[in-house]
């Protein structure tokens, strides 16, 4: 399933609308908190799918029969510019455990890049909720390899990507290759340049939450 938080008119639209505004994106802690703001959006709802339980709570005037999650995901992002929207889910499944994987665009000189990735942690994923958040889901590439590293640390029950602004190609193209996977956007643009860059986008939500890079 493919989920677009932008469809019904909510914070989510107002959070998005300042985090693609060139001006407003010049205010590196409010881009970074607007990120967080997406991700924490994206867990609520997601929460509504996992597994639950009830559970006996003993209150200081008696006891209380609460539903209480079965069993805490796994979060996942690319480093370094889903930090942010992983700090997000974070602060929402905060007894979850965290995996991280190092990726990025190794661009050559004619304009095309692969995806270059040196470095994954992960704890055992074998029928647990995986859920991987990368800010622009463009072509689909990084997320794709990030997803097949991770799957070698056991088959999660399910795979919910989280992304700040996804791409109908890149869509299209996770989906062709793992079927099975939810997908959560805050919203969806249509055009990818030959370049592979959403238009419109937001430019490299890298960069905006944390600087300008070299790449050697």
């Amino acid at each position: 399933m493919v989920y677009n938080l932008s469809v019904q008119n909510s914070m989510v639209t107002q959070w998005m609308s300042e985090i693609r505004e060139v001006g407003t994106q010049n205010d590196r802690m409010r881009f970074r908190r607007n990120m967080e703001r997406i991700g924490e959006i994206a867990a609520y709802e997601i929460s509504k799918l996992v597994d639950y339980e009830e559970k006996l709570i003993q209150t200081p005037m008696g006891e209380a029969s609460c539903r209480v999650m079965t069993e805490q995901p796994v979060l996942a992002t690319i480093l370094r510019a889903g930090v942010p929207l992983h700090q997000g889910l974070l602060n929402y499944f905060d007894k979850g455990d965290s995996a991280f994987v190092a990726a990025y665009r190794k661009h050559h000189r004619d304009g095309s890049f692969e995806i270059e990735q040196h470095y994954a942690t992960c704890p055992s994923l074998e029928g647990r909720v995986l859920i991987i958040a990368d800010p622009m889901l463009a072509t689909g590439a990084s997320l794709i390899l990030a997803i097949e590293t991770l799957l070698g640390y056991g088959k999660p029950s399910h795979i919910h990507v989280v992304a700040a602004i996804a791409c109908t190609e890149g869509i299209e193209n996770l989906l062709r290759k793992f079927p099975e996977v939810d997908v959560w956007a805050g919203d969806i643009d249509e055009e990818l340049t030959a370049k592979g860059y959403i238009v419109p986008g937001l430019g490299d939500a890298g960069d905006l939450a944390f600087g300008k890079k070299e790449q050697n």
